[in-house]
């Protein structure tokens, strides 16, 4: 009687640890691919062109709501710590000094961005609800980093606008297009990686 309650128990455990392992993985495979697509970048003052967002919106599609804004804190505490993680800019700062730089604001709405993203796919599974999920995202993104930009830096909401979300208007469309042609192109088990 005993070994065979036993021998569930042991079943339930390596299902249990096989499944957290699996999103654990997933969880720091995005971290690092956000990380790897940081260093895409065209350096521009004062926010560089990244595919971060890319990578952040991906997060949230693949992993669902809570794994991909989960790699996304994970992401940004590895580049609090001081690995190079974050874009490579010109006179850009290192570790936590980067959180509350220019770009700090985009950066922190990193775990929010994937966690939107993820909620909405998690319910809605169109194309349409895809692409607007994603749009809201990179919206939300370029919302706090202009807010952190005009309250920190620009001290001018207009500045803070052209610098800080207007150039990344026809960048962001077509981030959001790919990313969605990336999601729907990626075979899912149960709409998750």
């Amino acid at each position: 009687m005993f070994s065979k309650i036993n021998i569930q128990e042991n079943k339930i455990w390596q299902i249990t640890s096989y499944a957290f392992s699996l999103r654990l993985f997933w969880i720091i495979t995005f971290a690092l691919i956000t990380a790897v697509s940081a260093q895409v970048a065209i350096p521009v003052k004062p926010v560089p062109f990244t595919l971060q967002t890319m990578m952040v919106v991906l997060a949230g599609a693949f992993l669902g709501a809570r794994d991909g804004a989960y790699s996304q804190f994970l992401y940004l505490l590895l580049g609090i710590m001081g690995l190079p993680v974050f874009a490579q800019v010109p006179d850009g700062a290192i570790g936590f000094a980067r959180i509350i730089g220019p770009t700090g604001g985009y950066l922190l709405a990193f775990p929010l961005a994937a966690f939107i993203t993820g909620y909405v796919i998690e319910k809605y599974k169109n194309y349409f609800a895809v692409v607007l999920a994603m749009l809201a995202a990179n919206l939300i993104i370029l919302a706090i980093g202009v807010i952190h930009l005009e309250v920190f830096y620009l001290k001018d909401l207009s500045a803070s606008l052209t610098a800080g979300a207007a150039v990344f208007s026809v960048w962001t469309v077509v981030k959001v297009f790919a990313s969605a042609a990336i999601y729907f192109a990626v075979p899912k088990k149960n709409n998750t990686l």
